[in-house]
Parts: structure tokens; C-alpha cells; sequence
């Protein structure tokens, strides 16, 4: 993988951010002045790593010239030090191979997380409250923010469907792979005889669009207000806070009632909408340029069978990569860091070996993403 010439013209981005970044016209447009920092800090090491690799680069040619015209004793000087310069380098490219990846467009970005309840009845419900939790922590321990968007939950403490806000930096990086149907087998509490019951709850994660993302006409929506309900049928409150927005030329119909305020209802429901407006698009996008193409770790299709947690052995299976764990408690407390650094490692291993049999194409297709 040539490595030189992406690196100079990263390293023309980076010369033209600094120069954006000094102009009053960008530092008084707050959006444009928080999107050239977040490249800016993203390039910032890269920068640094691709200096110490230029200078590595004309070390080894200085001994490799020295080899060639010293006396005995330099040469072997010469030697030794050019096999540590060429391990140094080496350990360089392959850090500079990584960066210079395909860059996924929502890796900036804060998600929301939809967990909804599958095959099994209440037992669907309560796993699907049990992965909320686990998530939760899971978030918490990166010190990660998260916000409640909708829920609907049930009489048995389950969840039918719940919708959550994650910000903070990177969580799209790591919540991107928990995509897809996930399957329990356990046995309910609700169950005397003790038998193992399967069932299913589906995970899907939405890119938080902004309004510069996703430009929505005010005449194309349909707002609609309505009572607030809690679980079982009972009022959360008197008044009409509960919102529901209909984008009439997709048909697609997001709601919120989470907040008493009506309007704090309607600005979390209009960030429901341009996010999975975005996820429309970046879809057709993605089926666009790869329709042939096969991924082991989630596309995001919700038909997708991605792990299994099976209570009674201790077992979680992630079926992506055929790996298995045996410390399913502290999964479930939020400890999922083993299972999604595998996952981030097999990603990262197939686009390395894209990169290397076609860089120029593999840094195209980069510029559409991978959602």
C-alpha cells in the first residue's frame, strides 16, 4: 500500500484546515468552526506520525548509503542501526495503514439506539429491558450521555420499545456493531416448569443527523399532538405534550412523549426523523455502490441473527465472527468492551487487506462510507 502520496495530500487538508480555522468568517460560523476542529484533532496525529515516518525514511537511506561506502567498522555499525530504524518504520506504516482507511461518515457522530422487543412475549420484553440496562453501563463507564427519546414499556417491567439518545466522542465507533437481532435463551421468570425459552430483541442504531444534514420543508410534515400515556393506560399527564410527526412524502412516522413540555417533544421528535431520514439515505447509498458486496460484521439489517446469550451455559456466542465469551454477567452489567474491540479488529483486518489489494479504489468508496 503506497502510503506517501495519500499522506501528502492529507497533509494538504490539514495545511488548508489551519487556514480555514484562522479566517473570521469561519470562527463566526460556530457549525463550520466545530466541524474543522473535529478534523483538525482527527489529522493532528496523523500529521505528527507522518513527520517521524519521513524522518525514519531518509535515516534508512542515510545507513543504507553508509553500508555501501563506509569502511568495515561503519558498515556494521551501519547494520545494526538500520535494522532498528527499519523496525521502527515498519511499526509506523502499519499505525499510518490504519489512518489512512476507509473513514466512516458517521464516526463523528452521537446515535440514537432503538431497542425493540421480538419473538418470545414478555420474556421479549424484559431481555429487551435488560439490554437497555446494558447499554446504559456501558455507556456510562465511557462516560458517554444518555438521553430517553420514546419508550413503551409493559405491564411486566418489559420494554415493547424504547428509544435512547448516546453522546459523547467515538459512540458511533463502538454502538455501530450492535446492529441486528439479538437472541436470549434463558429461563423466564415466569416460567415454573424451568424450561429454556428463546427469545429475540432487535437493535437498531440510527446516526444523529443535524439540520445541515437533513433539510426538511415545514409544509412537507404532518404534526399531530396527543395525551401522554404511561404503561398499563394511565395519564403521565393532563395535557397535550405528546407529539407525532408524519413526513408525508416518505411516510415515515416518529413520535415522542418523553418530556412533559410539548415543544422539548417536538425538537426530540424532529431529531428522530432527520436521523432516520439520513439512514434512508446513506442506505441507498450504500446498496448503490455495493450491492455484491458481503460483510461478516452487521450491514444494520434487522434480520440479522448477531449474538446469542445463552443464561444457562454462560455463553455468548457473536455469530459475525465466531467468537465466544464465558463472563456473561458482567456482559450484562455493560462489560462489552472484549466483545466490540474483536469486532472493531476484524473490521479494521478486512479493510486493511481491501486497502492493500486496491488502495485507490478502497479510499474512494470510503468517501460514501460504511453505515
Amino acid at each position: 500500500m503506497d502510503l506517501i502520496q495519500p499522506l501528502e495530500q492529507l497533509s494538504n487538508r490539514f495545511k488548508q484546515i489551519l487556514q480555514e480555522l484562522s479566517d473570521p468568517g469561519v470562527t463566526g460560523n460556530t457549525l463550520r468552526f466545530q466541524q474543522l476542529s473535529r478534523e483538525h484533532s482527527r489529522l493532528a496525529p496523523i500529521m505528527g506520525q507522518f513527520e517521524s515516518y519521513k524522518t525514519l525514511l531518509k535515516e534508512a537511506q542515510d545507513l543504507t548509503t553508509l553500508q555501501i561506502e563506509g569502511d568495515p567498522a561503519m558498515k556494521h555499525l551501519a547494520a545494526e542501526e538500520l535494522e532498528r530504524v527499519t523496525g521502527k518504520r515498519q511499526t509506523l506504516e502499519r499505525e499510518l495503514q490504519k489512518a489512512l482507511l476507509p473513514r466512516d461518515p458517521n464516526e463523528d457522530r452521537d446515535i440514537l439506539l432503538e431497542i425493540r422487543a421480538g419473538a418470545g412475549g414478555d420474556e421479549a420484553g424484559l431481555f429487551a429491558a435488560d439490554l437497555l440496562r446494558m447499554y446504559s453501563h456501558f455507556a456510562e463507564k465511557h462516560g458517554w450521555k444518555i438521553e430517553p427519546v420514546e419508550s413503551n414499556v409493559s405491564e411486566r417491567g418489559g420494554i415493547k420499545e424504547v428509544i435512547v439518545q448516546i453522546s459523547g466522542q467515538g459512540v458511533w465507533n463502538y454502538f455501530k456493531f450492535e446492529r441486528g437481532v439479538h437472541r436470549v435463551q434463558r429461563v423466564p421468570e415466569t416460567e415454573a416448569s424451568g424450561r429454556v425459552h428463546t427469545s429475540t430483541a432487535t437493535v437498531a442504531v440510527l446516526p444523529q443527523a443535524e439540520e445541515v444534514d437533513i433539510r426538511i420543508d415545514p409544509a412537507e410534515l404532518r404534526i399531530d399532538t396527543y395525551r401522554a400515556h404511561g404503561a398499563g393506560g394511565q395519564h403521565i399527564n393532563k395535557t397535550d405534550s405528546a407529539v407525532r410527526i408524519t413526513h408525508l412524502p416518505t411516510g415515515l412516522v416518529v413520535a415522542c412523549q418523553d418530556e412533559r413540555s410539548q415543544i422539548k417533544n417536538r425538537v426530540k421528535a424532529m431529531k428522530l426523523l432527520r436521523s432516520r431520514l439520513l439512514q434512508q439515505l446513506q442506505d441507498k447509498h450504500q446498496q448503490e455502490i455495493a450491492k455484491d458486496r458481503k460483510s461478516q460484521v452487521g450491514t444494520g439489517d434487522r434480520s440479522e441473527k448477531i449474538r446469542t446469550y445463552n443464561f444457562p451455559q454462560d455463553r455468548i456466542t457473536d455469530h459475525r465472527i465466531n467468537m465466544n465469551v464465558h463472563n456473561l454477567p458482567v456482559v450484562m452489567e455493560g462489560g462489552l468492551d472484549e466483545l466490540i474491540d474483536a469486532l472493531q479488529k476484524d473490521e479494521q483486518a478486512r479493510l486493511l487487506a481491501s486497502a492493500t489489494d486496491s488502495p485507490a479504489d478502497a479510499r474512494q468508496s470510503g468517501s460514501g462510507g460504511r453505515s
